[in-house]
């Protein structure tokens, strides 16, 4: 699988591209941010990423894109921006028909560190490690975007084995209370034909 993460923001956005191998291995085949002026009007820089992502799609056909959920602790300001850019990506992506996964920060902390509560410096260190990269991807938008990547890859197979599970549990769900309505029927059934009691 060959996944695009994307770290949303207005003046810097954070693409990188992953795709798995054997046993957890993982490589990264591009990594980058998308920069816009913050003089620029928005509807501008919106184009601006839409256009570079867009352009990313097209040159490493991703088979999914992973964003990062965006969070209300930041100021208003702020998360209306990542927000907008999430949106963007999210059209590009459904414009090629590629599906999008959202994953918290502190999800994403989770699968690379091990911790939910990692920093921006521990994440870059634990994502150039786990790619093997020979020097740490900068800035630290364009590691969270990798980072975001890996998460996906590693997620996707117990995110799939769950939604499989639920089905299951939910098609003998309904099959249960199918057949507890037939005996319900019956017993009804079979209580009118005896007629009442003399």
């Amino acid at each position: 699988m060959r996944v695009l993460g994307v770290d949303p923001g207005l003046t810097r956005c954070g693409v990188g591209v992953v795709e798995d191998g054997r046993a957890r291995e993982v490589t990264c085949l591009a990594v980058g941010v998308v920069r816009t002026p913050a003089e620029d009007e928005l509807s501008t820089r919106l184009m601006a990423v839409a256009d570079t992502v867009e352009q990313w799609m097209h040159t490493h056909r991703p088979d999914v894109v992973a964003i990062e959920r965006v969070f209300s602790q930041q100021n208003v300001r702020t998360v209306m921006g990542t927000a907008q850019v999430s949106g963007v990506v999210a059209l590009a992506a459904a414009r090629r028909s590629l599906p999008v996964a959202f994953h918290t920060p502190s999800a994403v902390k989770a699968a690379i560190s091990g911790s939910g509560t990692a920093n921006k410096k521990q994440v870059t260190a634990m994502i150039t490690k786990i790619l093997g990269l020979e020097t740490a991807p900068k800035p630290a938008d364009a590691a969270d975007a990798l980072a975001l990547a890996v998460c996906h890859l590693w997620r996707a197979p117990m995110a799939g084995r769950l939604a499989e599970a639920e089905a299951r549990a939910a098609e003998l769900a309904r099959h249960h209370r199918a057949r507890l309505k037939e005996a319900n029927r019956s017993r009804n059934s079979a209580g009118r034909a005896g007629g009442p009691p003399r």
